[in-house]
C-alpha cells in the first residue's frame, strides 16, 4: 500500500483516481429530499441523502432530515452521516440521536468557517449550560467539557421531556479541520479517532455514531473510510487485504459524494497507512499522540491485548440492539502481597521514569503550539471583524475630502 501511495504521489494522479471513482460511483433517487415541504430542511441543494438509505424520523409529522445510514457488515460498523443542523431542524436531529439510541456525535467542522455559518449551535456551553428544543420536547445539558489542541470532549445529558427518561452522549468535536481540506497531520486526526474508539461509542453494542461536517460528506466520508479500512485490516492483520476505493465505492451507495476532493483522498490513505502501521505492530494507542507532530520517538509501551469478538449486527438496527446506559464503574484497585523487585524492574522503571520526563517535555512544547496558534487565530479573527469597518471609514473620508475640495474649489 506505501508502495501504490508513493506512485501516485509521484505521478501527481490523485486527481486521476479522484475521477475514477466519481465516475464509477451509482447515483440513487432522493425525490423525498426534493419535495417543496423538505427544501428548507437542506443546507445545501446538492447534497441529498438517497431514498433508499436515508433516516426516517419515528415520532414526527414529517420523517424527513437529511441524513443516511451507511452501514458495512463486514466491519460490524454502521455511522449516521448527517448535514450540519440548521436552525430549524436542531430539534429533529436531537431526535433522531434519541430514536437511532446513538452514543456519540462526531462534529467535524465549526460553526463559523470563512465568515460563514455552516452549523447551526445546537449544543450546550458553559455560557448556556442547558438548551431545550420544544418543538421535539427535548432538553440538553452539558455535564463536562475537555479541550485538547485539536479537539474538545463533551458529556451531555439528552432528556425526552415526553418519557422523562434521560441519556448521556460524548459530543467528540474535532475543531481543526478547515472545510473542502485535510488536517495539518494523519497522526492528530489519529489520536481524535482513536479517542473516539476508546470511548466505545462505534462498537455494535450502542445504535450508530452520528458523523458531521457541514455537508456531511467530505470530512464526515473521510473519518467513515479511515475508521472502516482499519477495522478491516485489523481484523485480516493485513493492509493489503483492504480495497480502500471499493470500500469507499461501497459506502457511496448509502450516501452521495463522499469525499469531496482529491486532497481528502489522499489524505485518508495517508492516514489509513499510518493507523495500519500502529496498528498491524501493535503499538499502544497512546503512542499515536500529539507529540510525534514534534518528532519525538518514544518507547513502545505493551500493546492492549485483542479486545474479545464481537456480536454480529443485529437485525432490527444496523449497529445493534438499542441498550440503557449503564453507569460506568471505577476499575477496583488491584490488591496484592508487597513483593521484592530485582534489578529487571527497577530497569523498568527507570525507563519508564525517563519515557515519562519526554512526555512532559513534549506535552510542554505542544501547549506552546496551541498557544502559538490560538493567538494567531485571534489576530486573524480581530482582523477579519475590523478589516470591513476599516475600509467603510476609509471610503468615507476619501468621499468626504473630495465633496469638501469640490466645494472649495467651486
Amino acid at each position: 500500500m506505501e508502495r501504490e501511495f508513493e506512485k501516485m504521489d509521484s505521478s501527481g494522479k490523485w486527481q486521476n483516481l479522484y475521477n475514477d471513482i466519481r465516475n464509477q460511483a451509482i447515483e440513487y433517487p432522493y425525490k423525498i429530499a426534493k419535495l417543496p415541504m423538505n427544501r428548507n430542511l437542506n443546507r445545501y441543494r446538492d447534497v441529498s441523502p438517497y431514498d433508499h438509505s436515508r433516516v426516517k424520523l419515528e415520532n414526527s409529522e414529517n420523517d424527513y432530515i437529511n441524513a443516511s445510514l451507511v452501514a458495512v457488515k463486514e466491519a460490524e460498523r454502521a455511522y449516521i452521516l448527517s448535514q450540519g443542523p440548521l436552525r430549524n431542524t436542531c430539534g429533529h436531529f436531537w431526535l433522531m440521536i434519541w430514536e437511532q439510541c446513538s452514543k456519540a456525535v462526531i462534529m467535524l467542522n465549526r460553526v463559523i468557517e470563512k465568515g460563514s455559518e455552516k452549523c447551526a449551535q445546537y449544543w450546550p456551553t458553559p455560557d448556556e449550560p442547558q438548551m431545550s428544543f420544544t418543538d421535539t420536547g427535548f432538553v440538553v445539558r452539558l455535564l463536562s467539557e475537555e479541550d485538547q489542541s485539536h479537539y474538545t470532549i463533551r458529556v451531555l445529558e439528552l432528556e425526552n421531556t415526553k418519557t422523562g427518561e434521560s441519556r448521556q452522549i460524548y459530543h467528540f468535536h474535532y475543531t481543526t479541520w478547515p472545510d473542502f481540506g485535510v488536517p495539518e497531520s494523519p497522526a492528530s486526526f489519529l489520536n481524535f479517532l482513536f479517542k473516539v474508539r476508546e470511548s466505545g461509542s462505534l462498537g455494535p453494542e450502542h445504535g450508530p455514531s452520528v458523523v458531521h461536517c457541514s455537508a456531511g460528506i467530505g470530512r464526515s466520508g473521510t473519518f467513515a473510510l479511515v475508521d472502516t479500512c482499519l477495522v478491516l485490516m485489523d481484523r485480516s492483520k493485513s493492509s493489503s487485504s483492504v480495497d480502500i476505493q471499493k470500500v469507499l465505492l461501497d459506502m457511496r451507495e448509502y450516501r452521495m459524494g463522499l469525499i469531496q476532493t482529491p486532497d481528502q483522498l489522499r489524505f485518508s490513505y495517508m492516514s489509513i497507512i499510518e493507523g495500519a502501521k500502529n496498528i498491524l505492530s501493535n503499538v499502544a494507542v497512546e503512542q499515536i499522540s500529539e507529540e510525534r507532530l514534534l518528532r519525538d520517538h518514544l518507547e513502545p509501551e505493551m500493546a492492549p491485548p485483542t479486545p474479545p469478538p464481537r456480536p454480529h449486527l443485529n437485525d432490527s438496527r444496523p449497529n445493534g440492539p438499542c441498550l440503557d446506559p449503564e453507569p460506568s464503574a471505577g476499575d477496583p484497585a488491584s490488591a496484592g502481597d508487597p513483593c521484592r523487585h530485582s534489578e529487571a524492574d527497577n530497569s523498568v522503571q527507570l525507563r519508564k521514569r525517563h519515557r515519562e520526563e519526554r512526555i512532559a517535555g513534549t506535552a510542554q512544547k505542544v501547549l506552546q503550539m496551541k498557544q502559538k496558534l490560538t493567538d494567531s487565530e485571534k489576530r486573524q479573527e480581530k482582523w477579519q471583524y475590523w478589516r470591513p469597518i476599516l475600509l467603510n471609514v476609509g471610503a468615507g473620508t476619501a468621499l468626504l475630502v473630495g465633496v469638501l475640495c469640490l466645494m472649495y474649489f467651486q
